[in-house]
């Protein structure tokens, strides 16, 4: 990995902020704060709200009302908003979203397009990042010639690519078995430890919940805020 890839990680600031589709109010006045370096787990049930506060974190939507704020940086607000999340986010949906007619060192050099980075180097790079999750050998590979897991490191060097200071994952593991799940979890935490950056991830897994520093509960667009590791603290007392 480079030096810039090896920084601290992004403070994530969400002040007051409102969503709705519709009819539907997908979060009120919601708040959280994360420090930089944090891994923190978003739970709830479904519809609850929770991937639509990591789109609203990484910037793929607009919240109605209140504000999201990066490193003190509002990136709807940002001239260029695409670069500014390019800058700072990446994701790693649940379903991994590859594109299915390229190999996998293309799919980790698409984030790279619009850097103004030359071939050579964004070549160099995604090889690098596979070898990283450990796909060295995949590189030439399509997906549908990869196993699941194999896929899912995939997106998640994918969303290394770009350098990010916030790493933000939908049900990573959500569609894996628990072997695989638990490679993919070293994975995450492995480079979160060992690059420092912040991690916002949504999931059910108890074992993700366990890794964090803390876990959020969205109960019908509310958010309950508690360390992830208080109910340990309270039966070692």
């Amino acid at each position: 990995m480079t030096e810039r890839m090896a920084q601290a990680g992004a403070e994530v600031l969400v002040e007051r902020v409102s969503k709705s589709f519709g009819r539907i109010s997908a979060l009120r006045e919601a708040s959280l704060h994360v420090e930089p370096g944090q891994a923190v787990v978003i739970t709830g049930r479904s519809g609850s709200g929770k991937s639509t506060l990591l789109a609203l974190v990484g910037g793929l939507e607009q919240p109605d009302a209140g504000r999201v704020v990066i490193d003190g940086r509002a990136i709807w607000r940002e001239p260029h908003p695409a670069r500014a999340r390019r800058e700072v986010v990446g994701f790693v949906f649940q379903r991994h979203l590859l594109l299915e007619t390229l190999s996998a060192q293309t799919n980790v050099e698409v984030p790279l397009l619009g850097a103004g980075m030359r071939h050579a180097e964004r070549r160099r790079r995604a090889l690098e990042l596979l070898d990283e999750v450990g796909l060295a050998d995949r590189a030439e590979h399509v997906p549908a010639r990869l196993s699941g897991g194999e896929r899912q490191r995939v997106a998640v060097a994918r969303a290394l690519a770009n350098e990010p200071r916030l790493l933000l994952a939908d049900e990573p593991t959500g569609a894996l078995d628990s072997v695989t799940s638990e490679r993919i979890l070293d994975l995450l935490f492995g480079l979160r430890d060992r690059l420092g950056m912040t991690m916002i991830l949504v999931s059910y897994d108890s074992a993700i919940g366990a890794r964090a520093d803390r876990t959020v509960t969205i109960v019908d667009g509310l958010i309950h805020d508690h360390d992830a590791h208080d109910d340990a603290r309270a039966s070692a007392s």
